[in-house]
């Protein structure tokens, strides 16, 4: 019985993690500060880098959480988690960069960018 109260309450733990996470997310989606949104670094916003730092995070909980990685290894967990944030970290410079080149060749021939 305290088994199953033990993983009770760690889901209860989990939740209010990723909800706390989530709702900040949520409140700086729907605000949008003037002050992250329009800083430009590395080639977008302050707050789209806040919306990938907080993304990782979340997913990194769930994998400690969930695919059991706090019960590994220090080397399995490393194997399977740098990789992927490396991955991660790479295909969102690729996005950002391709997508800033796009948007600069774009702009001279669409009229609504002007507007």
């Amino acid at each position: 019985m305290s088994h199953a109260k033990s993983h009770t309450a760690l889901i209860w733990k989990v939740f209010a993690f990723l909800s706390v996470i989530t709702i900040v997310e949520v409140i700086l989606g729907i605000s949008k500060p003037a002050s992250l949104n329009l800083t430009v670094f590395l080639g977008t916003s302050l707050l789209n880098w806040i919306f990938l730092i907080l993304t990782l995070v979340k997913a990194y909980g769930i994998a400690w959480y969930f695919m059991h990685l706090n019960d590994e290894k220090t080397w399995l967990r490393r194997a399977i988690v740098w990789p992927i944030v490396f991955l991660i970290c790479v295909l969102s410079y690729f996005v950002l960069h391709e997508g800033d080149a796009l948007y600069e060749v774009g702009k001279e021939w669409t009229r609504w960018t002007y507007m």
